[in-house]
């Protein structure tokens, strides 16, 4: 599938996966749509994205509020006419053992990881659904799969995610709407940063960035987003795991 003149819009587009994922989509001509709520950013990214001889555009707002998902949508629809892929990628990761009762963590991850989502999608299906084509790209985790401790909470939204994924290539199938989970392992990114669990957050880091333990890079994940995006259009790639070699769950 060429991608010139392809509209998507990549929420959590500010930094990391979305920011990789943006110039990925950008070099092979696609226009992008990258949300944040790192107004800064984004306009980074979309001066990173023209000087490389794309076309992108920033729409600030937050997944958590469904009438902001809805004016991102609305300026994606109004600068370009139409909207042909979401990749659905804000995310957050605020792991704690589930006895320390960070409640509002859980909040803000059921709200970001879960409805943040579900509002992208509800306000971009129906009118793939209508024009009989599209693509929705959810971003879970290898956590989507597996149990981790302290990550129960965080897991729980990524079994959340996966689900809502195969649920919805199911229901969309009858209008020609490709849905695809991409999860990821371990990758650099700033995901860990928003562990406020002082001795978890060193831990997790610890894992991540041990000399012998080479991670992944955010580009390895937009390549995969691309491979899942560039199949025939016959071809649903419903989900593609992604983990460093060395990552054993």
């Amino acid at each position: 599938m060429k991608l010139a003149e392809k509209v998507v819009l990549i929420t959590g587009g500010a930094n990391g996966i979305g920011r990789a994922t943006a110039l990925r989509f950008a070099r092979e001509g696609a226009r992008v749509v990258v949300s944040d709520v790192d107004a800064e950013g984004l306009a980074t990214v979309c001066q990173e994205v023209e000087q490389a001889g794309g076309q992108a555009i920033s729409a600030v707002g937050s997944v958590t509020d469904r009438s902001q998902v809805q004016d991102i949508v609305d300026t994606a629809l109004n600068t370009f006419g139409r909207l042909d892929i979401l990749i659905n990628n804000a995310g957050t990761m605020p792991i704690s053992p589930i006895l320390s009762g960070r409640v509002d963590e859980w909040d803000r991850m059921i709200d970001v990881n879960i409805k943040g989502v579900l509002y992208a999608i509800n306000a971009v299906y129906p009118g793939m659904a209508e024009r009989k084509d599209g693509h929705i790209v959810n971003i879970s985790s290898v956590a989507a799969r597996l149990t981790y401790q302290s990550a129960g909470v965080y897991g729980g939204t990524k079994h959340a995610v996966r689900a809502i994924s195969d649920t919805l290539r199911k229901e969309a199938i009858r209008f020609g709407v490709r849905v695809t989970d991409i999860q990821p392992g371990s990758v650099d990114t700033e995901l860990p940063d928003s562990i406020a669990h002082e001795k978890i957050r060193s831990a997790v880091k610890d894992n991540m960035y041990a000399e012998e333990s080479p991670i992944l890079k955010p580009e390895d994940i937009a390549n995969g987003i691309m491979y899942a995006i560039s199949q025939p259009a016959y071809v649903d790639v419903s989900e593609l795991l992604i983990r460093p070699v060395i990552q054993e769950n």
